[in-house]
C-alpha cells in the first residue's frame, strides 16, 4: 500500500483539476482497501475515494483528510459470468469482454474511469446500462463493519444513480459481478439510433461485437469522449449534466416554452422514461440556449466537439470550470424552465 503526503489530486483526475490533499493511499488489494477505510473510519478522517478520477470535480484548495485511490485488479470470466475488481479499468474490461465473444456492455467502449464506479453512478451509452447486466455488488459496508453482497434488486438503480449514489459514505466499492449473453459473436439488440444509423442497422438489430465497439468508440472520439492526453476537449468528465427527466405537466410547460422562443416546428427530443415521464436532451438544450460547441472565451471552455462537455484548456481552475457550469445551468432555465443537474461529484464545492 502506497502513501504519499502533500500530493496534488489534479493528475488523477480526467479534469486535471483539483488541489492537494495531506494524505494519498494507494491500494492495490481488496485487504487494503478495507484497512485503509477503517483507518480513516476510525480516527473520524474524512475519506475520498478515488478510482479512474473520470467523474470528480475536486476543489482547488484540494481535500482535508485522507484521499483512498483504489487500484484493485481483478478480471475473471466463468463462461457467461464475469467478475471485475473495482479498481480495474472498465474500457479495458470492455475491450476483454468483446475478445471473448460476449455482449451486453460492448456499447460502453470507451467511458473512462473504473469497474468500481459503474454501479454507483449506474453507468451507461448508446442504449446500454450496467444495471441491464449487474447481478451483484460486492461492497464494504462502513456502517455494519463488513463486507456486504448487494444483488441487483437492492442496488436502487435508476437512471444515472443508485443506492451507492444516494448514500456515498457508506458503501465501497469491491468487485462488481455481471451476467453476460452469448450471442454467437454478436451484439445485444442495438437501442441507440445513432449507432444503429452508423453500422447501416435498425434499432433491435444485432451486428459483430467488434463492430458494434469499434463503432461507439468512433463516435465517442467524434465527441471528444475517448481519453487523450494531447486533446483538450478529452480534459473533460465527460457528460457534465444529466438528461432532465420531466413530469407530463413538466414537460408540457417545457414544450410551451420551446415553442415560444423557438416556433412552433421545433421539436425537442423526447423520449418515454417511465410512467407519466418523459427524458429530453441536456445537449440539445444547452445548444438551443445559446451555449454551442466552442462556447467561452477563459480557460474553461464547451468542448468544441459536444455541447454537453464541459473542458479544461490546459490552466483552468476549478473555479473557472464551475462558473462555466453555473452559466450553462442558468442559461438553460431562463430559456426553457429547466434546471440542468450535474453529473460529475463535486468535491468541497458545489454548483
Amino acid at each position: 500500500m502506497q502513501e504519499l503526503h502533500d500530493t496534488p489530486l489534479a493528475p488523477l483526475t480526467t479534469f486535471r483539476l483539483g488541489g492537494p490533499v495531506a494524505r494519498l493511499i494507494t491500494a492495490v488489494t481488496d485487504d487494503e482497501v478495507i484497512a485503509a477505510v477503517r483507518e480513516a473510519d476510525d480516527a473520524g478522517v474524512p475519506l475520498l475515494i478515488i478510482g479512474g478520477g473520470s467523474n470528480l470535480v475536486i476543489s482547488d484548495k484540494g481535500f482535508e483528510g485522507t484521499a483512498l485511490r483504489i487500484a484493485t485488479t481483478g478480471f475473471s470470466l466463468d463462461g457467461t459470468r464475469l467478475e471485475l475488481a473495482a479498481g480495474e479499468n472498465w474500457s479495458d474490461a470492455v475491450a476483454r469482454t468483446v475478445g471473448a465473444g460476449l455482449a451486453g456492455v460492448e456499447c460502453m467502449a470507451g467511458i473512462p474511469g473504473s469497474a468500481g464506479a459503474t454501479p454507483i453512478q449506474n453507468v451507461g451509452a448508446y442504449g446500454q446500462e450496467v444495471s441491464t447486466t449487474i447481478t451483484e455488488v460486492v461492497a464494504y459496508d462502513r456502517r455494519a463493519g463488513e463486507v456486504v453482497v448487494l444483488p441487483n434488486a437492492e442496488c436502487g438503480f435508476s437512471y444515472r444513480h443508485s443506492r451507492f449514489k444516494q448514500d456515498p459514505s457508506r458503501y465501497v466499492v469491491l468487485r462488481v459481478r455481471f451476467e453476460l449473453e452469448d450471442a454467437g459473436g454478436l451484439s445485444a439488440p442495438l437501442r441507440y439510433a445513432e449507432t444503429a444509423r452508423a453500422l447501416g442497422a435498425a434499432a433491435g438489430d444485432r451486428v459483430p461485437l467488434a463492430a458494434a465497439r469499434e463503432t461507439v468508440l468512433r463516435l465517442r472520439a467524434g465527441k471528444g469522449m475517448v481519453l487523450d492526453p494531447e486533446d483538450h476537449d478529452t480534459w473533460s468528465a465527460g457528460s457534465f449534466f444529466t438528461n432532465p427527466v420531466l413530469t407530463d405537466a413538466e414537460h408540457a410547460a417545457f414544450l410551451a416554452r420551446a415553442a415560444e422562443r423557438l416556433g412552433d416546428d421545433v421539436v425537442p427530443p423526447a423520449y418515454p422514461a417511465g410512467d407519466g415521464l418523459v427524458k429530453t436532451s441536456a445537449a440539445w438544450l444547452i445548444d438551443k440556449a445559446g451555449f454551442t460547441k466552442g462556447y467561452g472565451s477563459g480557460p474553461a471552455r464547451i468542448s468544441t466537439k459536444h455541447t454537453l462537455a464541459l473542458t479544461n484548456r490546459g490552466a483552468a481552475t476549478t473555479e473557472d470550470l464551475l462558473a462555466l457550469a453555473r452559466e450553462v445551468r442558468d442559461g438553460v432555465r431562463e430559456a426553457f424552465g429547466v434546471t440542468l443537474v450535474n453529473e460529475p461529484v463535486t468535491v468541497g464545492v458545489s454548483l
